[in-house]
């Protein structure tokens, strides 16, 4: 039997880089959205167009207090995702991953919503198997500074299949690897936007160790189709699943692709390696593929362009510094 009214939709970080555009997308499918955000690392002008929509509404709200709403479907994107932003506050990005965690499964519980939780690459810590594959149990540093990210996401996959097991939840967990575009910070900390920013500026773009680790990117609008077919899936299917793209790059190459789509005179300024930072990061998608029909589309050069021309009309409109300062301030 077909319900008569749509889908109410939770979206936890609805106001982030990636929950904006998921927000975004779920409406275009015809759901209700309901984004919720502390606005710690989100930005309320991500989703400022969508306000004007009647199924859209944006509550301010800490996943670390307890939700009481009606919904459908949760997606569970709160937690801070950059390593400048989660190790500023390292204990609040914990909370966030395990008492966020707990609150929305409750919810879940309470409501019947099928849930799905982001988790993260950052599980597999720096692996040892490679590419790494959902079987692998990883390689983390549980008292290093980045565990308070690692360690946090890896308890909350535990607590999704344990309510799963305990209490039958229909959940979903996804391994997001490095994903890029429009709406990052300008100042994150991530090897995208710090890199783009610096070669718009003219500044050296600065390279950690000897420039040959590797990570993958997969652009946002791919990331949002895994998801949402992720969550469309059979109850039976719970995950893990990696999303993100097989296709690795070393951190000299994407700074000179993003030196020569810039047009910037750029050099590099070579630093050394911050602390547990991985070796390689890449993602084997088998599973994605063959459960959910997936593969990501946009060549990394496509996708740079269109990040490119977002971070230019911020520095057009004198918004790039001012990010900046409000992330200090917010820190």
């Amino acid at each position: 039997m077909t319900s008569l009214h749509p889908r109410r939709v939770l979206v936890t970080g609805g106001a982030g880089f990636l929950g904006s555009h998921l927000s975004e997308q779920l409406l275009l499918d015809g759901a209700e959205v309901l984004c919720v955000d502390n606005f710690l690392t989100g930005n309320r002008q991500n989703v400022a167009h969508l306000l004007s929509n009647p199924a859209f509404e944006l509550i301010r709200h800490d996943v670390c207090e307890p939700l009481r709403v009606e919904v459908d479907e949760i997606y569970n994107l709160a937690c801070p995702a950059s390593p400048v932003h989660y190790q500023v506050s390292p204990t609040q990005t914990i909370k966030t991953s395990v008492l966020g965690a707990t609150n929305m499964l409750g919810l879940a519980r309470r409501t019947g919503a099928k849930i799905l939780q982001s988790s993260t690459s950052e599980v597999y810590g720096d692996p040892e198997m490679h590419p790494q594959r959902e079987s692998y149990w990883g390689n983390v540093n549980p008292i290093g500074v980045r565990s308070c990210y690692d360690e946090g996401k890896r308890c909350a996959e535990t607590l999704f299949f344990d309510y799963h097991r305990q209490y039958g939840l229909r959940i979903k967990v996804a391994r997001l690897f490095n994903t890029y575009g429009p709406r990052m910070h300008p100042a994150d900390g991530r090897v995208v936007s710090t890199f783009i920013m610096q070669a718009l500026r003219g500044e050296a773009l600065t390279v950690f160790g000897d420039g040959q680790q590797t990570r993958s990117f997969c652009y946002v609008d791919d990331l949002v189709e895994a998801l949402t077919r992720l969550m469309a899936t059979d109850d039976a299917f719970l995950g893990p699943v990696n999303l993100g793209n097989p296709v690795e790059f070393t951190m000299l190459e994407l700074a000179m692709r993003i030196i020569d789509l810039t047009g910037s005179r750029s050099k590099l300024q070579y630093l050394a390696l911050p602390q547990d930072d991985p070796v390689r990061r890449c993602p084997d998608i088998a599973l994605a593929r063959g459960q959910l029909g997936w593969s990501p589309g946009t060549r990394l050069d496509d996708g740079l362009v269109r990040t490119i021309c977002y971070f230019e009309e911020l520095l057009e409109r004198g918004l790039g510094d001012s990010a900046e300062l409000s992330l200090v301030r917010t820190a």
